[in-house]
Order: C-alpha cells, then structure tokens, then sequence
C-alpha cells in the first residue's frame, strides 16, 4: 500500500508536482501529543478516525474512555492500532461503514482531508456518518494555503510509489457545504478546524 512504509518508521515524503512535504513519520508512531490535544479534546463522544495510520489517536481517546474506531485501508495501519490496544478495521471511507449516521465524531488528521483528492467528496461522506449536530475535526493547512487538488506520490528511501489524488487545504478552502464552522485553532506549528453537521 502507498503509506505502508512510512507507517514501518521509515523516513517519507509525500511529493506533488512542484513541491514535497516530509511525512511526519516519528509523530505517528509516538503516542499522541505535539497538538494532537487539540483534537482529542473535541471528542467527547464515539469517535470515528478516517485514516488512522497506527492509531495513536484511537488509542488515546480509549485510554481516555471515548469510544473510538480507527479506519485505514492499509493492512500495516491496522496491525499496527491493534499492537497498540486500539480498534481499527481495514475499509475504504467510501465503503460501508460501522454506526453509519451515528458517530459524534469524525477525524481527519494529518491531513487527510487530502483523502481521495476530492475534500467535497469526502466531507460528503463524512456528513453521512455522522449524527446530526455530529462534528468533523479536520487538520488543515496553514491560512492562506488556499486548496490544492491534484496527484502526489510518496517517496521512501529512494523508492517512488505509484501517483494518486491528492488535496491540500486551509480552513477558509475546504467545501464544507452542509456543515456549519465552530472554530479553528493552531497548537504547536499545526491548524485544526472542526465543523458541525447541520
């Protein structure tokens, strides 16, 4: 799978067209902090993590005593939630899904709101799994980013992985029609929104 490497530890970048983005590989191995707060203090109620990589987030919010389920299509991403006592299972967002229309909460971390390539799409998606007044919490770019849309490809150790679509966006970009904003936030050089479903 395409971030299988980068979720063994190893050191990635996630290139595009005219620019590359290092992957935060040591953040998603480690357990949750570094601004990861931000996000799990807007859970307060079952929880669904859409790309959930090794699952630090559905481990933390566990710990906490918040329901939480970690979704990823990488077989590695789900090994790797479990070894760390979370719940995850191996699906496409896009696929049927556990609780659908029932969850309080969606995440979207280390930008996955790039997921598919299409951030309208998704939130789409997201706004069926969610209950109503459900909330998405998004980690975004820096504002004025702007929204990117387009191929990238991740690179590890010299080795180039097939291209795939992409997205980037700030706050102020993303397509959250039928979504209402509550707030943004920045904690330690990292943007976060969250979104509520009307």
């Amino acid at each position: 799978m395409m971030f299988d490497q980068a979720l063994q530890g190893r050191p990635s970048w996630l290139d595009r067209p005219g620019a590359t983005h290092e992957l935060k590989v040591a953040r998603w191995q480690a357990d949750a902090g570094d601004g990861d707060s931000v996000l799990l203090d807007a859970c307060t109620g079952p929880t669904l993590d859409v790309g959930c990589g090794p699952g630090r987030l559905v481990a933390a919010l566990l710990a906490r005593k918040v329901q939480a389920l970690g979704v990823d299509v990488s077989p590695e991403a789900i090994r790797r939630t479990t070894e760390r006592g979370g719940i995850a299972i191996r699906r496409d967002v896009f696929d049927l899904l556990p609780g659908e229309g029932r969850w309080h909460h969606v995440l979207l971390a280390d930008g996955n709101i790039g997921i598919g390539g299409d951030p309208a799409a998704l939130l789409r998606r997201t706004r069926q799994l969610l209950r109503p007044s459900g909330t998405v919490i998004v980690e975004v770019e820096q504002p004025g980013s702007g929204l990117t849309v387009g191929q990238a490809r991740v690179r590890t150790e010299g080795t180039l992985g097939q291209w795939f679509p992409w997205a980037w966006s700030d706050a102020e970009s993303v397509p959250a029609d039928g979504f209402f904003l509550l707030w943004q936030a920045e904690r330690a050089g990292r943007w976060f929104a969250c979104w509520e479903r009307l």
